[in-house]
């Protein structure tokens, strides 16, 4: 049985070499079939190392993948359980400031309250507009009906207008 050495090109090649048949470039070319087997062996295991390999590479990415979705996971959950602790930090403020701010309007209605009606009535007419509304919207009744008569009329009267809008 006589060898013949000859470099194929693919597997179209093989396979006529192979039979004894003719490659892509059309030469008649007799190879034993063993070669021609031991050939296509090899081919497929290169490509199976190939396909091996590329597992690996994917395999390794997935890994790589998986490792930096968690690690940003636990960055997530870092940031969220900061803005919870800045919400509730917010929150608290906003709870001491208006504590603190009510505790100043309790401490000017109070003075209001002593002073003498026509003094308290003179000091709301020198006040901004809204300021003396407020101011008055935060007095008892009986107050009110004491200090009305000293303040200046248009703001009494916007004075009850704001508080008659809804009939």
């Amino acid at each position: 049985m006589a060898l013949f050495f000859v470099t194929f090109t693919g597997r179209q090649s093989l396979h006529a070499a192979a039979e004894g048949g003719t490659t892509q470039a059309g030469e008649t070319q007799p190879v034993s079939a063993s070669r021609a087997a031991r050939e296509e062996k090899a081919i497929q295991d290169a490509r199976r190392q190939q396909l091996a390999d590329k597992e690996a590479a994917l395999a390794a990415k997935e890994q790589e993948l998986k490792r930096l979705s968690e690690k940003l996971d636990a960055k997530l959950k870092t940031l969220e359980e900061a803005q919870k602790k800045l919400d509730e930090a917010t929150k608290t403020q906003k709870k001491m400031t208006e504590k603190a701010q009510d505790e100043k309007y309790k401490k000017m209605i109070g003075m209001f309250k002593k002073m003498r009606a026509e003094q308290a009535g003179q000091l709301l007419d020198k006040l901004e507009e809204n300021k003396a509304i407020a101011v008055l919207n935060l007095m008892d009744t009986k107050s009110v009906i004491k200090v009305v008569p000293y303040i200046k009329q248009p703001k009494v009267v916007k004075w009850i207008n704001e508080n008659l809008k809804g009939l």
